[in-house]
């Protein structure tokens, strides 16, 4: 809204300073600043009202340390980083522009599946919460949507370098690098020098014109790292400060990987995919990051409030429909490597278990608890030590992925 405003200002009055708003730079950093007073300033008065109402989590006894004294600490938090996203993103984002409308679909989406499953569990006294195939049904829902308004829509385009003998001066004197936008189902491919892969190949054997079928797969790819994403997000929130925080250092990373895709001077500079208009959601990045680190303030152990699904889903939905915008979802496994490792520690404790009970009789574990941040605290770490060395372990996921923009 104040980016409408202030362009009105600009044309009509000339009024100085308006200008400002037209930068992408300028509006990210006031996203984030206005997302953070949000969530810290009134991230309490939403807490307050959550003890008031009695939406106190249900704690089962796993025999972990200090898990009963957790048992009453409002939750449902995650609402405090979605309206701290939002609002600031309706405020200084350019609402027509298509991927800022795809986040704010996918933040409204995931938050309500969250939120019902939260609601289930807080006021209709059921522990399993939302079952397990709504809640899937309603993540392939969202990317079925969100594949097709990426595929289909008329303003999500990529523009792709032309080979040097075609890189030509043009008349106002600059250099013509990239050539017309158009439509495509390509993505990127880490540390390979040719580094693009086309989803629509996948198809070549239905010969000529299998192109056109290739939103089949675009859709089917982003239905599965929306639906593992949100899953993975979901299974790091275990312990206090962990997912928030663990989100916030994939989020910046993403924003830089935003910024860069819709700047044309860095894209071709770096070598990477120009992806018109997509710089704009370096704004609702922000707001987001802003949002999560706010929220920490009050997650931090011990926890003040838990964000239960209703945030731990809209973040992972959040992060894969990010990151497939952009054409970087196949480095997710190594920026969100804390997820993969959560969700594969599940997978394989699940499977090993149900192998060797069939097998010997007597079900058989590899990790003491899963997810894997459980089995540490089985090993006596303090759950602070946990959370600040997954971190660590983040950031240095987050530094890698980034040097993979150069490292081919």
């Amino acid at each position: 809204m104040l980016y409408y405003l202030f362009q009105y200002l600009e044309s009509e009055f000339s009024l100085t300073g308006a200008s400002v708003f037209q930068f992408i730079t300028f509006r990210s950093a006031m996203a984030f600043i206005l997302s953070l007073l949000i969530s810290t300033i009134f991230g309490k008065k939403i807490i307050n009202y959550l003890r008031r109402q009695q939406v106190g989590e249900t704690v089962r006894d796993l025999g972990l340390d200090g898990q009963v004294q957790k048992a009453g600490t409002p939750t449902m938090g995650g609402v405090i980083i979605i309206l701290a996203t939002l609002i600031p993103v309706l405020f200084l984002a350019k609402l027509e522009n298509i991927y800022i409308i795809i986040l704010l679909i996918t933040t409204v989406w995931m938050g309500l599946i969250g939120f019902t499953d939260d609601y289930i569990k807080v006021f209709k006294k059921d522990k399993a919460g939302l079952k397990g195939k709504f809640k899937v049904l309603g993540q392939v829902g969202l990317g079925v949507i969100v594949g097709s308004m990426l595929y289909f829509h008329p303003d999500v385009t990529i523009k792709e370098q032309l080979p040097v003998s075609e890189q030509v001066v043009q008349v106002d004197g600059k250099k013509k690098v990239f050539g017309e936008a158009h439509k495509s189902t390509k993505t990127t491919v880490p540390f390979l020098k040719n580094n693009e892969l086309d989803y629509a190949k996948a198809l070549s054997f239905l010969g000529d014109g299998y192109q056109k079928y290739g939103w089949i797969i675009f859709i089917f790819v982003t239905v599965f790292i929306v639906t593992g994403v949100s899953n993975g997000a979901n299974l790091t929130d275990g312990i206090d400060g962990l997912a928030a925080g663990s989100s916030a250092i994939m989020v910046i990373t993403l924003a830089i990987f935003a910024w860069v895709s819709g700047n044309i001077i860095f894209a071709d500079y770096l070598d990477v995919m120009y992806i018109p208009k997509s710089g704009e959601m370096t704004v609702f990045i922000f707001a987001f990051a802003g949002a999560l680190i706010g929220f920490l303030w009050y997650n931090t152990y011990p926890a003040q409030v838990f964000m239960g699904d209703t945030g731990s889903l809209t973040i992972g939905g959040i992060i894969a429909v990010i990151a497939i915008a952009i054409r970087k979802e196949l480095l997710l496994p190594v920026l969100a490597g804390i997820f993969v490792v959560e969700n594969l520690s599940v997978i394989l404790q699940v499977s090993w278990f149900k192998y060797t009970k069939k097998k010997f009789g007597e079900g058989r574990r590899i990790f003491r608890m899963s997810p894997l941040h459980h089995h540490y605290q089985k090993l006596n770490y303090h759950e602070s030590k946990i959370v600040v060395r997954f971190w660590i372990v983040g950031i240095l996921l987050a530094v890698f992925t980034i040097v993979t923009l150069k490292l081919r």
